[in-house]
């Protein structure tokens, strides 16, 4: 069996509490946020180094070229928010809701998704490197035409997601969930399935099982 490669977490120690404001090319590093709600606000250039939010809602914003590094998301709510672009480097959403969250085109390097509700969210014309989905409902959410190595799917619900035009070689579904789904046929060699969800996408192309 090949070895599960590690994701890098956030290492985050002697944070300062502060006070947090969507502000055009603000720098934020070594803080600790809680309980701010910044919402349905426009921001360029915001940068949080070495950061933790708890209970932060940043619901339906646009924050163009946005970079995170060194990030824990906590119980945040990010529901509706443009993220197009951004940079998202050792960051963790735990316990977040991201429903129709937009992190098209973005680059993610060691990135962790737990517990998290992310329907509707896109990943569409991302990067994504050390990425893991963990306990996540990510029902009719986006991976079209994705870019990956090292994407880690465990135990999500990952119903009416499309993955059209992205390769599937070396991705295991097989403790995720799903009645539907998207998928490129000539995409599919090398994906790892159990029968019943290879019935599930068996019918999706089209094939008729008897």
């Amino acid at each position: 069996m090949k070895k599960t490669q590690a994701i890098s977490a956030p290492q985050l120690n002697n944070l300062s509490p502060g006070a947090f404001f969507l502000d055009d090319e603000e720098i934020y590093q070594n803080y600790l946020f809680q309980d701010s709600d910044q919402s349905y606000l426009t921001c360029h250039n915001l940068v949080l180094r070495q950061c933790q939010l708890e209970k932060v809602i940043l619901v339906k914003n646009r924050l163009e070229r946005f970079e995170a590094s060194n990030v824990l998301f906590d119980k945040c709510d990010l529901a509706n928010t443009e993220l197009l672009g951004g940079s998202f480097h050792q960051v963790t959403f735990r316990h977040c809701k991201l429903t129709g969250t937009n992190f098209a085109e973005s680059y993610l390097r060691d990135v962790i998704f737990e517990d998290c509700l992310l329907d509707y969210a896109s990943f569409t014309n991302t990067n994504l490197k050390s990425i893991a989905f963990s306990n996540c409902r990510l029902r009719e959410a986006e991976f079209y035409d994705l870019t990956w190595k090292n994407l880690q799917l465990k135990q999500n619900d990952l119903h009416g997601t499309n993955w059209l035009h992205t390769s599937l070689a070396g991705l295991d579904f097989t403790t995720n969930t799903f009645e539907k789904i998207g998928l490129s046929a000539e995409q599919l060699k090398g994906l790892t399935v159990d029968p019943a969800q290879a019935l599930v996408i068996g019918a999706s192309l089209g094939l008729v099982i008897a």
